[in-house]
C-alpha cells in the first residue's frame, strides 16, 4: 500500500493570500501546501482522500490518470470543493464514482452537489457533468473501498465529527481535536499515522496542536507518524528540528510506503 500527500495545507493553503511572513516567503517547496487531500494506492486501485479546490491540480501533479472511490472526511469547503473536477473519472470509466461520506456530509453533497448525484439531471446532448453514488458511512462499521476493508472512525472536530479511517497498517485522522478512546483502540497496531496539526503553541478549538498532534501518536504507538493540514505559522524546517523521532511532517506530494 502507498500514501501520497496530495496536499498538506489548511483551508488558507500555504502561502496565505497577501501574507508576507517566513513560511509564505520561503523558497523550500516543501513550506507550499495545497488544501487537504491523499491518494491511497493498493493492487492498482486508487482511493482518493478528499476533494479539495486544488485537486485538479493535485491529480495532474501526482500523474493520475484514474481513482475509483472517494471518502470524503467531512464537508467542509477546503475537502469538497473540487468534486465537480471528478467529471473527468465518471467519463472515463463510464459508470458513476463511488463516493463515501457520513449522514451529515452526504446531506450537505446531496444540497450542494446534487447535480453530481442525481441521475434525472440530465447533460444536454454533447455536453457531459460528472456523476457519483453515494454510500453512507457508520462509525467504527468496516466497509468495503475499492478494494480495501477500510473501517470508518469519528473524531471531534467543532460541532461535527469527521470520519478519519484504517485500512491495514495505516491509520488517517485529518482535522481532530481529540481520540477518543474507541478510535485510539482501533489505531492500535498501525505502521503508520497521519494526523493533523497546525502549528506549535497556541491551543485551537477544533485541530491538533503540534504538542497534541505528537501525544495522541504516543497514545496510538505507531512506527511513523506524519503530520498534515499545517498553517503557514510553521516551516518544515522548523517542523524538521523540533518533531520527536518518528515523527515527521508531511509536505505536498510526499510518498509513504505503508
Amino acid at each position: 500500500m502507498r500514501l501520497r500527500f496530495l496536499g498538506t495545507g489548511t483551508s488558507f493553503g500555504v502561502p496565505v493570500i497577501g501574507c508576507r511572513c517566513a513560511t509564505c516567503t520561503s523558497p523550500d517547496p516543501r513550506d507550499r501546501r495545497t488544501r487537504h487531500g491523499a491518494l491511497i494506492t493498493e493492487g492498482g486501485r486508487r482511493l482518493l482522500v478528499d476533494t479539495p479546490p486544488e485537486m485538479r491540480l493535485q491529480l495532474v501533479d501526482a500523474g493520475i490518470e484514474m481513482v475509483d472511490a472517494i471518502w470524503f472526511t467531512h464537508c467542509h469547503a477546503d475537502h469538497v470543493h473540487g468534486l465537480d473536477d471528478v467529471r473527468v473519472f465518471s467519463e472515463r470509466s463510464r459508470a458513476p464514482l463511488k463516493v463515501y461520506a457520513a449522514a451529515d456530509c452526504e446531506a450537505t453533497l446531496r444540497d450542494r452537489f446534487g447535480y453530481v448525484f442525481d441521475p434525472r439531471i440530465r447533460p444536454l446532448a454533447g455536453t457531459s457533468k460528472p456523476e457519483a453514488t453515494l454510500t453512507t458511512l457508520h462509525a467504527y462499521e468496516p466497509v468495503e473501498v475499492a478494494g480495501m476493508t477500510v473501517t470508518p472512525l469519528p473524531v471531534p472536530h467543532g460541532r461535527l465529527d469527521v470520519y478519519g479511517f484504517r485500512v491495514g497498517d495505516l491509520g488517517y485522522v485529518t482535522d481532530g481535536k481529540s481520540l477518543p478512546d474507541r478510535t485510539v483502540d482501533a489505531l492500535r497496531g498501525v505502521r503508520v499515522l497521519v494526523l493533523n496539526a497546525l502549528w506549535f503553541g497556541n491551543p485551537h478549538p477544533t485541530h491538533f496542536s503540534v504538542e497534541e498532534a505528537v501525544e495522541a501518536a504516543r497514545a496510538v504507538g505507531a512506527e511513523r507518524t506524519y503530520l498534515t493540514h499545517l498553517s503557514h505559522r510553521v516551516t518544515h524546517a522548523e517542523l524538521d528540528a523540533r518533531l520527536p523521532a518518528g515523527v515527521m511532517a508531511a509536505y505536498d506530494g510526499l510518498e509513504v510506503d505503508v
